[in-house]
Order: structure tokens, then C-alpha cells, then sequence
């Protein structure tokens, strides 16, 4: 089994997507904590790596790939043992990309803008944050109309990738029964997905690391 180097923030959910990715295909990753607070993504040897400075960075035998999304579609690619996480079909495969798009864009924001202020403040965005959270929800729970997994009858590295972003809400409670196409294949997904206990995991040692930062500041 192959062991690749993960340069990471344990506990954000482009680290856990990795992480999960990387359990589905049978891969051990090494994981270096990179402490941003600390500017340890500005030192020589890491931009290096990455001249970007960010993270998470895979770095597998000497070669660098950084931005999450871009690191699962690597993973499944060089080794997956099926072409079910990542379908060959061009039209399957525009649908899982499609997806990651929406990920990388609407609900990364809306997740970022709700549940980031718990590290400054210790308390959840406004209104106007949780009206982006509702809103790309409400996608996701149209996305799934008719289907239990968000690119066709299987799952994808897009209900991998998605599963991460989603499960930011264990970290402060929050009532999915207006979305019930995503509540349903929410809890499905963790039922059928590589890592996600060790996912939960993760999440909730980030509720202890943004707990001890605010203690900090007091």
C-alpha cells in the first residue's frame, strides 16, 4: 500500500475529502500538520512545494498536487481500482464535475461565511451567512431529486467531496428536515462512505482546536 505525504489542517473539510478519497482507494497518507496560525505555509521549505502556500498539499514520491478537489480526481485516477468513483462516461463524468464546481463555489462560501466565525468569535455567521447555507442546500436537495447519490446511482468522489462540506454542520447543530432529498442521502453517505468516522472524528477535534484558540484570546 502506497503512503503519500498530506500537508494539511486536520479537521477543514478539504482535508477531510481527502482523507476519505484516499481511504476509498486504498491509500495511507502521512499526515503533516501545517499550523496557518503560526504561518507555517509561509516557510521556505513549504512553498517550495507549493508556491501557492496553501493547503492541503499531497505530495506523492516528489510530486506536488495541491487545491482538494483537484487531489481526490488524482487519487481516483492513479488509484482507484474501478472507474466507479471517478465514471469514465463524458456525461456522468460532466455531472460529478459539475458538483465539485458547485462545491469549490456556492457551498464552500456559504459553509465558510456561516461556521468560520466560530474560530474568531465563538459564535455562528449572521442572518445573511445561514440564508447562503440555506440556499445551497436547497441546490443539494434538488440535485438529488429522484436519486440517491449526487451524480447518478453510485457513489462518486462528488458525494465524497460534498459529504465533507456538509458534515461542517456537526460541529454546531442544524436541522436538515426542510432539505429531505439531502437529508436522506446525508445519512446514506455516511453509511456507504470510506473514513467517515474518522471524518467525524476529525470534526469534532476542530470544535476542541477553535475552542482552545478562543480560550486564548480571553
Amino acid at each position: 500500500m502506497s503512503t503519500l505525504d498530506l500537508y494539511n489542517m486536520p479537521g477543514t473539510a478539504s482535508t477531510r475529502a481527502v482523507q476519505m478519497t484516499a481511504k476509498a482507494v486504498g491509500v495511507q497518507l502521512n499526515s503533516k500538520f501545517i499550523n496557518t496560525q503560526a504561518g507555517d505555509q509561509l516557510k521556505p521549505e513549504f512553498v517550495k512545494i507549493n508556491p501557492q502556500h496553501t493547503i492541503p498539499t499531497l505530495v506523492d514520491n516528489g510530486f506536488a498536487i495541491w487545491e482538494s478537489r483537484a487531489i481526490v480526481i488524482y487519487l481516483v485516477e492513479k488509484y482507484g481500482k474501478a472507474d466507479t468513483l471517478l465514471p469514465k462516461d463524458p456525461k456522468t463524468r460532466a455531472v460529478v464535475n459539475q458538483r465539485l464546481f458547485f462545491d469549490i463555489g456556492p457551498l464552500y462560501d456559504a459553509i465558510s461565511s456561516y461556521y468560520f466565525p466560530l474560530f474568531r468569535t465563538g459564535k455562528l455567521g449572521d442572518q445573511e451567512a445561514l440564508d447562503k447555507v440555506n440556499g445551497a442546500f436547497e441546490f443539494l436537495n434538488t440535485f438529488l431529486e429522484g436519486q440517491d447519490y449526487l451524480a447518478g446511482s453510485r457513489l462518486t468522489v462528488a458525494d465524497i467531496v460534498i459529504l465533507a462540506s456538509v458534515s461542517t454542520i456537526e460541529m454546531a447543530p442544524f436541522d436538515l428536515k426542510k432539505f429531505p432529498n439531502l437529508e436522506r442521502w446525508y445519512k446514506n453517505a455516511q453509511k456507504v462512505t470510506p473514513g467517515w468516522e474518522e471524518n467525524l472524528q476529525s470534526i469534532k477535534q476542530l470544535q476542541k482546536f477553535a475552542e482552545l484558540k478562543l480560550a486564548e484570546k480571553k
